[in-house]
């Protein structure tokens, strides 16, 4: 019987269409080495020819980055229009398409090239191109309808690059509304595929199971003490004693890689070693001898940050160390700053970084955290969007006409308070007209390939003669700084021109680059690059970042955000009274000045007269220690010019205020009776021996309502020596009504009065039982001890020797005398033999004398 009678035509359809389609892409490119990824590939292009968008799942290793785009390229729907593949990282985008280049026994640019910012390699040939960064968007922008793209490849797209998930909505909205022919992959090992095909309108999610190697995951048994590049060290040591093969490393960043180096220099390698280091600026070939295999008899040891993380594969590596860490910024749309902050890796990031050992041969991972830190980590990493500076995105988001995102498609959509303030640093900087549309200078800004507040710079610097070194300034601030590492305490913009135009510094890759993107930046915006006087390079970083002007303020300096900023110490600039602050770090309320240049008050007055604002003030000055009335003119938080004034009581008591919250409740002059009233009011509080209604006198809650209980007595001050005056015994005790003040002296007594008639005074400051310290010799007689709150509760007696050093802390006084007091007496009568030592310290009169 012919068995083909029997299956029905729609699977012969099926198996027909995957025939044609997968051997013809088979045998048109060169063969390949197997990959876990081939199983599945007839299935991807068989729902890519009935779907529009497809998810597809693949364990590191398997081969997606590599074989998918070679794939698609017969399949009939493309109809020999291009795919465009979106890799998360430039590393990753140039080694990718040089690795299938090769396979395909081609230079790149030819079937397969790429684009990078300020780098491409394409031809008219090229039919998949591997871009990065903001590449997807400018296409986009430019030319919705996409012609001559037939399919996005979203690449790694668990690790939610800011610029993935904005091309994958605004590509989404072109399938939808210009393109539904476009067809849209979304790839990772690693991501949430419900949620991603649901947005993708239920795409189906097509799975490759099994890598190409195996690799065996070890955990240490308990969690590592002290830093990371200890345990780093001490696990390479066991790896070179214990494995073969090539190791990576997983390093936070390039601190941790340098401490590391010199941890292995100082403790010796074998003579077949080598150690390589990867991170993003290192130049290429730094990258190309750590990626290329060893030469024979050579192991190789790669300290690479997250940048090796996905799509590459490193030749030779077997062995994987995971520090478990990595390194992001982070804004802070308070601030309007970007910081840098190292945290925890997630489980996905983590399994990528697990599937580099298993890539040629089986392999092994050594994770530095436990199988139970391993489990408490997050699933997945955040998205990008979530915490990053949203003012590029707010800027192409008004350009595509959707500037709050509407009608866009976004996995997670930008938070409102974020791109608010983006929105609002747009505004500022002139993108917006009144109704706040894109303005004319707006829509310049998005034409230029660099952050918002660099286009902004480059635009309004043209109009005032400076475009040439606006472009410098450009260049400089995006590319890595040239002078790292030189003198610590050089952090001029005038010292990074000199370098970029006459050479020198420690990284000439940068340079080149920075040379490169100025002359493309003048080319852009009209000008010829020539070189002129830098003497106004300080208003320009200014016109970039507005905010961070900045005045000295002591030994520091307040920018106009608010924030306080650091100079390094032995810094030029230290000697101006204005500064533009380029670049900071740190995500609190002082920051380090890492980039800067002096800026003249004529020229702050001239190019921000807008900004500016004159208005009357009555405030703490924290430099002047004192309260100020001042008529000001003010560029956000920094003063420009101020004259005297007088002012009211009512504002010179509320400035009084901030400078007593400034600088504490220490600057108030308390005495004994005033702390006792405290002390002892507070231990009733939180020991629930009063009323809800009992004041509460906490350092907190004082601090917080000074407008009530001490302002009515801050007449008249205005500075910290006038604070003597107040009788804060006074002004404490007007806060309990007279029944409140009497039950406080009642039950928490200030003192207790000895068998000897002594007042001592009790210590309610440690929060449990009240402290009596008084002398043995002055409690003989008594059999009972001392109690507060009715007798509720038992004071905690330090009996003192003559020499005032407690003998016995004890609640129980009584069986101190019965069980321990005969111990005492023996040890303490020969080393005190001029005191008093009775044998029966019960009938014994009390004393606090010696004997006569």
């Amino acid at each position: 019987m012919d068995f083909w009678k029997l299956v029905p035509p729609s699977f012969v359809a099926h198996v027909a269409y995957i025939h044609t389609q997968y051997f013809s892409v088979t045998v048109s490119r060169q063969l390949m080495p197997s990959l876990p990824i081939e199983k599945i590939l007839p299935d991807l292009l068989h729902q890519l020819s009935t779907h529009s968008s497809v998810v597809l799942c693949a364990e590191p290793g398997a081969g997606k980055t590599t074989r998918v785009p070679v794939a698609l390229l017969d399949a009939s729907w493309l109809r020999d229009q291009k795919i465009i593949m979106l890799e998360p990282r430039r590393l990753a985008a140039q080694r990718s398409a040089a690795f299938i280049s090769t396979q395909l026994n081609e230079k790149v640019g030819g079937t397969v090239g790429y684009r990078i910012r300020g780098d491409a390699k394409v031809s008219a040939e090229t039919r998949v191109e591997i871009v990065t960064e903001g590449i997807l968007t400018r296409l986009l922008q430019h030319e919705p309808e996409l012609p001559r793209v037939g399919a996005i490849i979203f690449d790694e797209f668990h690790e939610r690059n800011i610029h993935s998930d904005l091309g994958l909505a605004l590509a989404l909205d072109v399938q939808s509304h210009l393109r539904p022919d476009l067809r849209i992959v979304i790839m990772s090992a690693t991501l949430d595929s419900n949620a991603i095909s649901i947005l993708l309108n239920d795409a189906p999610v097509v799975k490759s199971t099994g890598r190409n190697f195996p690799v065996e995951t070890i955990y240490p048994s308990q969690q590592h003490v002290g830093k990371i590049e200890s345990a780093v060290a001490s696990t390479l040591k066991k790896v070179l004693r214990d494995q073969s093969g090539d190791t990576i490393v997983f390093l936070p960043g390039q601190r941790e890689i340098r401490n590391v180096e010199a941890l292995l220099r100082d403790e010796g390698l074998p003579g077949n070693v080598v150690v390589h280091s990867l991170y993003g600026e290192s130049p290429p070939k730094q990258q190309q001898n750590a990626l290329e295999p060893a030469p024979p008899g050579i192991r190789k040891i790669i300290l690479s940050t997250s940048i090796a993380e996905t799509s590459l594969t490193i030749n030779g590596v077997r062995i994987v160390i995971d520090a478990g860490l990595t390194r992001s910024s982070r804004f802070d749309p308070r601030r309007g700053m970007s910081g840098l902050v190292t945290t925890p890796v997630s489980q996905a990031s983590a399994d990528q970084r697990r599937g580099r050992a298993g890539r040629e041969q089986p392999g092994v991972c050594y994770r530095l955290w436990t199988e139970e830190q391993h489990a408490a980590l997050p699933q997945f990493s955040p998205p990008e969007i979530l915490s990053a500076d949203l003012a590029p995105l707010a800027l192409e988001l008004a350009r595509w006409g959707a500037p709050e995102g509407e009608g866009l498609k976004f996995l997670d959509p930008p938070p409102r308070a974020h791109l608010a303030q983006a929105r609002g640093l747009l505004q500022s900087l002139g993108a917006f007209d009144l109704n706040g549309k894109l303005s004319t200078h707006g829509l310049a800004m998005a034409d230029l390939p660099v952050h918002p507040r660099l286009s902004h710079m480059m635009l309004k610097a043209k109009e005032l003669g400076l475009g040439a070194l606006a472009c410098e300034v450009a260049a400089l601030l995006e590319e890595r700084d040239l002078l790292r590492g030189t003198r610590d305490n050089d952090i001029d913009v005038h010292s990074r021109l000199h370098t970029l135009r006459n050479g020198g510094g420690t990284d000439q890759l940068a340079r080149a680059r920075a040379l490169a993107q100025t002359k493309r930046l003048c080319k852009m915006i009209g000008v010829s690059y020539s070189l002129t006087s830098d003497e106004r390079a300080g208003i320009l970083l200014a016109l970039a970042y507005p905010e961070r002007i900045a005045k000295r303020r002591g030994e520091r300096y307040q920018l106009a955000s608010g924030t306080l900023g650091q100079l390094p110490e032995r810094s030029l600039l230290s000697r101006k009274e204005f500064l533009a602050v380029g670049d900071v770090d740190g995500v609190a309320s002082e920051v380090k000045i890492f980039l800067a240049e002096g800026i003249e008050e004529e020229d702050i007055r001239t190019v921000f007269v807008a900004q500016l604002e004159t208005h009357d003030q009555v405030e703490w000055s924290s430099r002047e220690q004192a309260v100020v009335a001042r008529r000001v003119t003010k560029l956000g938080a920094i003063v420009i010019s101020e004259t005297s004034l007088t002012s009211d009581e009512s504002k010179i008591r509320a400035a009084m205020i901030v400078g007593i919250r400034e600088m504490g409740l220490i600057s108030l002059p308390w005495s004994k009776e005033s702390l006792s009233i405290r002390s002892r009011s507070e231990w009733l509080r939180l020991g629930g021996f009063v009323p809800d209604d009992w004041p509460d006198l906490s350092d907190e809650n004082l601090l917080a309502t000074l407008e009530g209980w001490l302002s009515p007595f801050l007449n008249g001050v205005t500075r910290p020596a006038h604070l003597a005056k107040l009788d804060l015994t006074k002004i404490i005790s007007a806060q309990f009504s007279y029944v409140q003040l009497t039950l406080l002296n009642r039950v928490a007594p200030m003192h207790i009065t000895v068998p000897t008639g002594s007042h001592i005074p009790l210590d309610y400051s440690s929060g449990k039982e009240p402290i009596l310290a008084v002398r043995l010799q002055e409690m003989f007689g008594e059999s009972e001890s001392p109690a507060v709150v009715g007798g509720k509760v038992k004071v905690l007696l330090h009996l003192l020797s003559p020499a005032q050093r407690p003998l016995v802390v004890t609640a129980d006084l009584a069986s101190f005398w019965r069980n321990a007091y005969a111990d005492v007496r023996k040890e303490m009568r020969g080393r005190y033999p001029k005191h008093y030592w009775p044998e029966d310290p019960m009938s014994a009169e009390p004393t606090r004398r010696k004997k006569k």
